[in-house]
C-alpha cells in the first residue's frame, strides 16, 4: 500500500525485527531488507544467518502479534544498540 515496502510470497511476508514489545498483542516493528541502502532512514543489521540486511526504519510501526507466523532469529547486542540509537536520531531531526 503506498509505501510501505511489499513483501514476498504466498503470503507477502516481509521480515521485521520487534523493536519493542508493548504487551501480548502488540510491538512496534521495523521491516528489513536485503536490498542494501544508506542514509538516515536505515542501519545495517545482522541476523544469525550471515545474510545482510539493512532495517528500514522510517517504516517503523505499531504491528499486531498476530500477523507473526514464523521466527528468523535474533540480531546481536551490537546491532540493536545501534538501531536503538539510528531511531533515537531519526526522532530528533527537525
Amino acid at each position: 500500500m503506498g509505501f510501505e515496502q511489499d513483501g514476498k510470497g504466498e503470503y507477502f511476508a516481509r521480515p521485521v525485527i520487534v523493536f519493542k514489545k508493548f504487551n501480548n498483542e502488540v510491538f512496534w516493528g521495523i521491516p528489513l531488507s536485503t536490498k542494501i541502502k544508506k542514509g538516515k532512514f536505515y542501519t545495517t543489521i545482522n541476523l544469525e544467518d550471515n545474510i545482510p540486511r539493512v532495517a528500514i526504519i522510517s517504516q517503523l510501526r505499531l504491528i499486531d502479534g498476530k500477523r507473526l507466523y514464523q521466527k528468523l532469529g535474533f540480531i546481536n547486542e551490537i546491532d540493536y544498540k545501534n538501531l536503538i540509537e539510528s531511531v533515537m536520531n531519526l526522532c530528533r531531526t527537525p
